[in-house]
């Protein structure tokens, strides 16, 4: 074992731009824990210098000549505070610690941000109407016009409109108080998560894109979190290593918050280990498709925000959509589809087609271009279905605790303030307990969180999403979400119960009618393969599937009788797929169609 220490910058060295900026895919190689390692720090000289453990390993053949990779020592780092995820939740409890911590004196408070993507922002998918309570009380001059290093992309919205579609028609419909969008920006959250890692980075914040956190770690005495590792690098699609391989990195801290958005892999993890799920009902889903497109300047009316329900999609299944003016001549459309519907020959792909030819969409796309495609999960359950966010070591915030709400179709103002109220705890805690070894439990955040305008919105809208649970389905949730809006505003005695688990509401292929899809046209409506070229996805060739089935063939015979399929149809990237195979008795075989 060796140590050596962290290359430090003075106070005078400028703030180096976050590393998401222009970055060559070499990167990536084993090089980038050098440069991580390396990286000046906006610290002062008189800061006491700490050290980071480097554990060498040496690749020796095993006598059965098996390399296993995770025998191999990882280098670590330790920081005060690590945040796994740079979208909105994460970003704005790494600003709030820093300004807390700058504030006080304390610069060497060092708070972390680990991020997948490559470039912060890349993995954010969402045609976002931000409601900007929560950045002005974090940020107060974020768009002031003499601000500097103000944000230059939002678009003040202007004009709301709600529209219940049948196949041709549409019919204006009143907005629920909790649409208004009056005073609320149109924003591409892809650029306005960029421009917090900015921020942060000027004040101090270590921002570090590219490096995926892919194992939570616990304390050996007494279970709590102890930080994360990042994933290993340099490993071939059959698990071997690369010449290139290198050992994953683990960062430990006194606090680590999980900001990893809708159904983290490392969230999931915590959630199951602290049984966090206990005291409230099974979280429930959905699935938006998203596209920004680029219209002719005379279909423009920026600041115009749209929301639509009922066609495509059938009364028994929850959703709608939205189209959103913003920018220079940029359109943002898309849909949401609970994942509790119940037809498995139903495709959301194929609907957010159908719904782009309504002539409600298709009149202000139409001569226009498709510059970008995404599709993401999101949380439904609301308010029911929050988790206990405090565990011994950290805390869920944002979208990975399902601060969405769905009534307002907003969660951006939510997820940002959750993360600064873990930001006060966790300073607090932090001071409150010197002794590093100690473990830290943020009782504050909990009663923050219930205190907070977070609680009162998400509990005055959650009965609104399980009203769509009734024998009435679509026509009894609007008019029963109606009620509640204008009448009851979240002050009845009960609590409606989600109906269970969206995967239950699935019924047999033989028991629901098939769906056919139209073939696309390639100027409105296009084939999945074009529209995933238009995501900026792109992998190794030879990098390992990160999707695992422990029986592709017992699977495909399980499922495949049962709903024909329903693999290919909700994926919204045709990464399911099942294909004909005469050597398997169901004559189908199940596959994973990765790059």
């Amino acid at each position: 074992m060796s140590t050596r220490p962290v290359i430090r910058g003075s106070a005078a060295t400028p703030v180096t731009p976050y590393l998401g900026a222009c970055r060559p895919h070499s990167w990536f190689l084993p090089a980038r824990r050098r440069l991580l390692l390396q990286r000046p720090r906006r610290i002062p000289l008189a800061v006491p210098t700490r050290y980071i453990t480097v554990s060498h390993f040496n690749r020796l053949a095993e006598v059965n000549n098996v390399f296993n990779t995770r025998r191999q020592d990882r280098e670590s780092d330790e920081v005060d505070v690590c945040i796994v995820g740079g979208g909105p939740a994460g970003l704005s409890a790494a600003i709030r610690l820093k300004q807390l911590a700058n504030d006080a004196g304390k610069d060497d408070i060092r708070v972390l941000v680990l991020e997948k993507a490559g470039e912060l922002g890349d993995h954010i998918v969402s045609g976002n109407v931000i409601e900007p309570s929560a950045v002005y009380e974090l940020l107060p001059e974020w768009n002031k016009a003499d601000n500097p290093s103000r944000f230059e992309n939002a678009t003040l919205a202007t004009d709301d409109k709600m529209r219940f579609l049948t196949k041709k028609g549409s019919i204006p419909m009143p907005a629920p108080p909790q649409m208004n969008n009056h005073g609320n920006y149109i924003i591409s959250l892809n650029q306005f998560s960029k421009w917090l890692g900015e921020r942060a980075e000027e004040i101090g914040v270590e921002v570090y894109p590219g490096f995926a956190a892919s194992e939570v770690l616990y304390k050996p005495d007494d279970g709590s979190v102890m930080g994360v590792a990042t994933n290993d690098q340099g490993i071939a699609r059959d698990g071997t290593p690369k010449p290139s391989f290198e050992r994953g990195m683990e960062f430990h801290a006194r606090v680590t918050l999980f900001a990893e958005g809708c159904h983290g892999s490392l969230s999931k993890q915590v959630i199951n280990k602290f049984d966090l799920r206990r005291d409230s009902q099974p979280q429930t889903y959905a699935l938006g498709l998203k596209e920004v497109w680029e219209v002719k300047p005379e279909n423009f009316r920026k600041g115009e925000v749209v929301h639509s329900m009922g066609y495509p999609l059938p009364s028994d299944t929850y959703g709608g959509a939205w189209m959103y003016h913003f920018g220079d001549n940029l359109v943002s459309l898309g849909l949401v589809v609970g994942l509790d519907y119940p037809n498995p020959w139903l495709s959301p792909y194929g609907e957010f087609q159908k719904l782009k030819h309504h002539p409600l969409y298709k009149s202000v796309i139409e001569g226009g271009k498709c510059i970008s495609y995404g599709a993401r999960a999101l949380n439904e359950g609301g308010f029911q279905s929050i988790p206990k966010c405090a565990f011994p070591g950290g805390a869920l915030i944002g979208d990975t605790a399902g601060f969405l709400n769905v009534p307002k179709i907003k969660g951006t103002h939510t997820a940002m303030r959750s993360g600064m109220l873990a930001a006060k705890a966790a300073w607090d805690a932090l001071n409150e307990n010197k002794d590093a070894e100690s473990t830290i439990f943020l009782y504050g955040y909990e009663d923050a969180l219930r205190k907070s305008t977070i609680w009162k919105e998400l509990k005055e809208v959650r009965n609104m999403r399980p009203s769509f649970h009734s024998p009435l389905g679509l026509y009894g949730g609007i008019l029963y979400s109606g009620l509640e809006a204008y009448v009851f505003r979240g002050k009845t005695p009960w609590t409606l119960q989600h109906k269970g688990k969206d995967h239950e509401a699935t019924k047999h292929a033989e028991q629901k009618p098939k769906i056919e899809y139209a073939k696309n046209d390639g100027e409105i409506s296009f084939d999945i393969l074009t529209s995933v070229s238009r995501t900026g996805t792109n992998h190794e060739e030879d990098q390992p599937v990160h999707l695992q089935v422990d029986d592709w063939d017992q699977h495909a015979r399980e499922m495949w009788p049962k709903y024909k399929g329903v693999e290919n149809r909700f994926c919204p990237a045709g990464v399911y797929e099942y294909v004909e195979d005469e050597s398997k008795d169901i004559r189908v075989r199940f596959q994973i169609n990765a790059q």
